[in-house]
């Protein structure tokens, strides 16, 4: 029972594993293709559409910490209020 659960997850997979297309993606006939940005000279390619925007996908800032500094005031660092009796 577990060989015949094994080889029917195996068929599955491999079934599945085929099923994924290689041809180029083409727009639908009569399908409108997507609106020139407000400021643009032309309609953006497929590959700029696919690029994240810098804001989409910040720098890390991996500027290690090299001193050591005193924390400065907070003017939002307050007591906790009192509970309530």
């Amino acid at each position: 029972m577990r060989m015949r659960t094994l080889a029917g997850l195996t068929i599955a997979a491999l079934v599945l594993t085929a099923c994924g297309g290689r041809t180029a993606l083409k727009p639908i006939k009569d399908q409108q293709r997507p609106a020139v940005p407000v400021g643009a000279a032309t309609a953006p390619t497929s590959g700029e559409l696919m690029t994240p925007s810098i804001q989409a996908r910040p720098e890390r800032n991996v500027e290690l910490l090299t001193q050591s500094r005193q924390r400065g005031d907070d003017p939002f660092d307050l007591p906790p209020e009192k509970q309530p009796q």
